[in-house]
This record gives C-alpha cells, sequence and structure tokens, in this order.
C-alpha cells in the first residue's frame, strides 16, 4: 500500500475564503455604522464621566419615596392608566382580528382583500404609539380618549399579524371537510378556523394587554391621559420624592400584570 504524500493531504476550514471575506465585511460594516453612529449624536465624554454622580445624586433627590402622594396624586391616574389598556385592547381586537382574517391567503383568496388588509397592518404597526397619540391629541384634545385611540391603532397591525399567521396554519382538513359538506362562509369561520386559532387569539389578547400597560404608561407625555401625565408634571416641577412614587408604582403594576396573563395563560391556553 502505497503512503499519501503530505503535500496531497487537503485541510479543512470552517469556512471558505469568499465566506470568511464576507464575514470581515459584515463586521467591518458593523463597526463603521457604530463609529459614524457615536459621532452623529454627539457623546459627550465629560457627561459619561460624571454619570455615576448624577446617578447618585437622583436617588438622592428621590429618598425618601413620598408614599403620601398615592392617594391624592397617583391612584385616580393609574385607574385610568388601566382602563386606558383595557379598552385599547378590546378596539383593537374588534378591528385587528377582522382585517387579520382578511389578510389570510387561505381564509379569503381574493388578492385585492389581501393586500389591502395587508396594507393596513403594515401601515398601523409602521407608526408609533406616541406618533399616534400626538395626532389624536391634535383631533380630540389631551385626556384619556386619545391615549385609548392612540394605542388601539397601533395594536391594530400587531394583533392582525399573528392572527392572520394563525389563520394560515391551521389545519386544511376541517375547512375542506366542511366545504364539500356545503358549510356556508360563517361556518367555515365557526367550525373550521375558530376551534383552531382560539388558543392563538387568547394569548395574542393577554400579551396585547400586557403591552398595552406599559404603553399607556408613557403616553401621558404627550398629553393623552394616564398615569404619564402625572409623571411629567411631577418631573417638570422637580418633584423627584413624587417622581419616585410613581415609578414604583409603575413597576408594581407591571409586574403584577406580568403575573396576572402568566396565569390566565396556564389556565386558558
Amino acid at each position: 500500500m502505497s503512503a499519501v504524500h503530505p503535500a496531497t493531504l487537503r485541510e479543512w476550514h470552517r469556512f471558505t475564503p469568499a465566506e470568511r471575506l464576507a464575514r470581515y465585511a459584515v463586521y467591518f460594516f458593523l463597526v463603521a455604522a457604530v463609529v459614524i453612529s457615536a459621532e452623529s449624536i454627539e457623546i459627550i465624554p465629560e457627561f459619561l464621566y460624571d454619570a455615576p454622580e448624577q446617578f447618585a445624586d437622583m436617588f438622592h433627590r428621590m429618598w425618601p419615596v413620598a408614599w403620601g402622594f398615592y392617594p391624592e396624586g397617583v391612584h385616580e391616574v393609574l385607574i385610568e392608566t388601566l382602563d386606558i389598556a383595557a379598552l385599547s385592547t378590546v378596539f383593537g381586537l374588534l378591528m385587528g382580528i377582522p382585517v387579520g382574517f382578511l389578510a389570510a391567503r387561505n381564509a379569503v383568496p381574493v388578492p385585492f382583500l389581501n393586500y389591502l388588509a395587508r396594507f393596513i397592518l403594515v401601515s398601523t404597526r409602521s407608526v408609533s404609539t406616541l406618533l399616534w397619540a400626538l395626532f389624536f391629541v391634535a383631533v380630540f384634545g389631551p385626556g384619556a380618549l386619545a391615549g385609548t385611540c392612540a394605542i388601539a391603532f397601533h395594536s391594530i397591525g400587531f394583533i392582525g399579524k399573528l392572527f392572520s399567521e394563525a389563520v394560515e396554519d391551521a389545519n386544511k382538513g376541517p375547512i375542506e371537510a366542511l366545504t364539500a359538506a356545503g358549510a356556508s362562509p360563517m361556518s367555515l369561520i365557526l367550525y373550521g378556523y375558530w376551534p383552531q386559532v382560539k388558543p392563538t387569539f387568547w394569548a395574542i389578547a393577554l400579551f396585547r394587554w400586557d403591552i398595552n400597560v406599559r404603553e399607556s404608561a408613557v403616553l401621558g407625555f404627550v398629553g393623552a391621559g394616564g398615569i404619564g401625565m402625572a409623571l411629567d408634571t411631577a418631573i417638570n416641577l422637580f418633584q423627584w420624592d413624587r417622581v419616585a412614587t410613581i415609578l414604583v408604582t409603575v413597576f408594581v403594576v407591571v409586574i403584577i400584570a406580568e403575573v396576572v396573563v402568566t396565569q390566565i395563560r396556564k389556565r386558558i391556553i
């Protein structure tokens, strides 16, 4: 048996030269993007050096927390915040589910309606909640109505996209059986699609409500009602002990909402 000459042995490499070049190009562009971004936002090193001191001073101003401010200045706007989150979730579901169903190509095989529904989903989702809030504040004036509409319209894209994907992933067997039996379109929805997408529907509804609780807490900065308006007022008046009270309240509410959503998901889904 003849020996293999060392020169004829092939050395294994994880990446080809072209793949290595592509990886280096990606790394280069990432570093370049970070450097250019850092220059464009004008980071001032002096502000970074004394950041720990500023944090310590801020926490010193917030302590002790003004717990006595909660009954008179936080409780009412907190309830308003929860109302905004609940109503916006309901309105978002009422508007997002039909649009998401129209976007599902297997359920509605009409290309024009599919594209129109997908356009609505993309357009409502691409505009941030704060921009929607500014728009509705200009229409309805400051208050909870503007915040509710802002979150509801932003929720359309989120809810509709996830629901349309669930409908498109539905098992075709029951749908074909109902169609062969001469079922009406409404029967297809109620007995063919709905039993399959019901767990997804509840998951979307709970998840979106959890998100809306967080979003409704900050819309007050643009006048859209809720606890954010109290927080904005306290910051503008340099009442840092009251700011601490509001921040702690928001943190506790968000944690409770997360626990509630998790427990409900375990029992329903």
